[in-house]
């Protein structure tokens, strides 16, 4: 690692070791830094996301500067809250005493983000990171490179270079980072790189929070309202050029139905791609992977397709009846195209959701109570919206996170306080009180007076 990388981990280790971060002020102040950060800078942040993945102004607002400005503010204005003592119970044989716990920083903490969010990804577990009083280093994505030279000319002048640094650089630079020993990690990006996050923290008992990804169902029932639905369902997939990890990657449909919604969904895509402004396939690498995605796959295409391979923005897809075998079916598309199965029923389309790899995001659109409550008992999934897609992850009280192969821990608001703290437990007994009898040798009287006192 380069001498200047190894002086700044330094310089946070001793920062915190200061006890600066554990300050609520500070903490305060660092949260207020990240929302004038995102206000202040709107129109050089707008730019570089424009520069690396075409994306649109507002959706720059909405999906990044907003939700960032949104879980700083609400971590401000809870984070007194979040900050106190917990009185816990203490059994009669303990007595007298008082016990409590309390959150503690963890220390000095690692966020990666990846390149389809680089903004929001990066500061939004950061702000989590600095509301529990932690050094953080924040390692922003080299895919995006205009928004991670944007984030390392910004963030200094904001917030505390004494317990704050950005490290920029690719795939080396990340290696040598993930070889030091963390008080903990924060990973955003595929399931590979996270099992290579999660080997190289295990050398130093690291913990973890891996926000990956996989393939999230939505289920359309025969008893959903299909145009909101078809809608809905239509804008969360071209969100981001469908660059989304909790996008919608596939759809059980009712067959009872199949052929409206098949017409709806289709007649919203072709809508949306020739009227709304459009965001860029990040790279030539994936641009080619997700047209392999489309050969191959057994069914029938909806939409022809249409790419422009000057801007790398690729129109949306719609694939009916895809082999289940095929790629398309078997890895996550993280671009616009959109599987439509026809399965018999909710509870087909629950068995096909139960056969495969627990999802990070489910969704369903019905209109029936039952039908709602069937589908959250019977399937795991890190999240689950009905009747919309993808807002589950503004909801700042939310926490956000995957189960199994998605990921594990979470965070926003609350939860990402949680999962850069550490809950101490204490326990304070007084010293005007130390009878003989809690001692050896304990007498036979003494045993069945604790027993009576304890007794089960």
């Amino acid at each position: 690692m380069s001498t200047d990388v190894v002086a700044t981990i330094d310089r946070l280790r001793a920062t915190f070791d200061s006890g600066r971060t554990a300050d609520l002020g500070w903490r305060k102040r660092q949260l207020q830094g990240v929302i004038d950060l995102v206000r202040e800078n709107e129109q050089q942040l707008s730019d570089a996301l424009a520069a690396d993945l075409g994306k649109p102004a507002f959706d720059t607002w909405l999906t990044e500067l907003n939700l960032v400005k949104d879980e700083a503010a609400h971590a401000l204005k809870h984070l007194g809250g979040w900050s106190r003592k917990t009185k816990r119970s203490v059994p009669l044989v303990a007595q007298p005493a008082k016990a409590w716990t309390e959150p503690q920083p963890l220390g000095t903490v690692l966020i990666i983000a990846p390149w389809n969010y680089p903004l929001q990804l990066l500061l939004a577990p950061a702000v989590a990171a600095l509301a529990a009083g932690n050094a953080v280093v924040l390692k922003p994505s080299e895919l995006a490179p205009a928004t991670s030279a944007a984030v390392a000319e910004l963030v200094p002048k904001y917030l505390d270079t004494d317990a704050v640094a950005v490290v920029e650089g690719g795939v080396p630079e990340t290696t040598e980072l993930l070889a030091e020993a963390w008080d903990h990690i924060l990973y955003t990006g595929s399931t590979r790189v996270g099992q290579v996050v999660m080997e190289a923290a295990a050398k130093h008992l690291t913990p973890v929070t891996l926000e990956l990804g996989g393939k999230s169902p939505t289920i359309i029932a025969a008893d959903a309202n299909l145009a909101v639905a078809a809608r809905r369902v239509a804008w969360a997939k071209i969100l981001n050029a469908g660059q989304t990890c909790i996008a919608p990657d596939y759809l059980l449909v009712e067959q009872s139905v199949s052929d409206e919604f098949a017409r709806l969904v289709v007649d919203e895509l072709a809508g949306f791609r020739d009227q709304a402004p459009a965001t860029s396939i990040v790279n030539e690498h994936h641009l080619e992977r997700l047209e392999g995605l489309l050969d191959g796959h057994g069914g029938e295409e909806l939409l022809p397709r249409k790419t422009d391979r000057d801007t790398r923005v690729m129109a949306p897809v719609v694939v009916r009846s895809p082999d289940p075998a095929s790629p398309v079916m078997q890895e996550e598309i993280f671009g616009p195209i959109l599987p439509f199965i026809e399965v018999a029923s909710v509870d087909e389309a629950i068995a096909f959701i139960k056969a495969r790899p627990r999802p990070l995001a489910l969704y369903l659109f019905t209109s029936s109570k039952t039908t709602e409550r069937q589908v959250l008992d019977q399937t795991h999934a890190g999240s689950v919206c009905i009747n919309h897609l993808v807002y589950q992850a503004a909801v700042t009280d939310l926490p956000f996170g995957g189960i199994g192969p998605s990921g594990m821990g979470a965070y926003h608001g609350k939860a990402g306080f949680d999962t850069f703290s550490h809950t101490k437990s204490v326990l304070k007994r007084p010293t005007w009180t130390d009878p003989g009898f809690a001692y050896p040798p304990y007498t036979d009287q003494i045993q069945k007076v604790l027993k009576f006192l304890t007794r089960w």
